[in-house]
């Protein structure tokens, strides 16, 4: 079982998200914290091997919480669950080595994503004898999407296809415009539903973002836009 740590000082939504890792299989909450302190000493003693890191907290921001744990030698992972949009928090969070960047409001199946993709990571076995491919390859699944090449892929993306998808992000971001799945689908080429799991992918990885554009009636329509 992966042992999670959920910080959060809203007591609804930390019991929300404890609902929603709770649904994940292979993955238990050990426990909750609404302070940087109380993650600092919850870490301390019940030793969890991810921590779902709301950045803004009373008593600290949450990657200062992230240095000063590492500071501790404590080597759990972080995975920020935050409404801050900002580039200079996403890139605060991949200078920290956090995991995963998901933006608030989100729904379950954004977590879960997220989570099996952690828990795919965790599961590789390095070895004791390496060569340097075998390194390289290590390096490189660790790091985020958009730094060098496509890595980490889930079963059934390919490099081609994400890199595709990264251009036309990219793209309608120097206009200032963002994509819908829909409209990722019609310039890659490819169906809807495979745009919408590139895209969520990326945001996942903190290479994107996402946002909810409310029309008259029906579903949000979400909408992405590279960082």
């Amino acid at each position: 079982m992966t042992r999670v740590l959920v910080v959060d000082d809203d007591f609804m939504v930390a019991r929300i998200h404890r609902g929603f890792v709770e649904r994940v299989a292979g993955f238990e909450v050990i426990g909750t914290a609404r302070t940087g302190d109380e993650a600092l000493a919850l870490v301390a003693e019940l030793k969890p091997d991810l921590v779902l890191l709301d950045l803004y907290l009373p008593d600290a921001f949450g990657l200062d919480v992230v240095a000063r744990l590492r500071a501790a030698g404590e080597t759990c992972d972080a995975l920020v669950i935050t409404a801050a949009k900002e580039a200079d928090a996403v890139r605060g969070a991949l200078r920290q080595g956090v995991v995963g960047y998901l933006l608030k409001p989100f729904a379950f199946a954004d977590l879960e994503q997220r989570l099996l993709t952690y828990a795919a990571e965790r599961a590789r076995d390095l070895g004791d004898d390496l060569t340097q491919a075998e390194i390289d390859a290590a390096f490189t699944s660790s790091q985020p999407v958009g730094r060098g090449p496509v890595a980490a892929l889930p079963k059934g993306l390919s490099a081609e296809t994400a890199e595709a998808v990264e251009r036309a992000l990219r793209e309608s971001g120097e206009s200032r415009e963002t994509l819908s799945a829909t409209e990722c689908a019609e310039v890659v080429g490819i169906s809807r539903v495979s745009a919408r799991r590139y895209l969520e992918h990326f945001v996942s990885f903190g290479r994107a973002e996402v946002t909810l554009r409310y029309g008259s009636t029906g579903r949000p329509e979400r909408r992405y836009r590279w960082l």
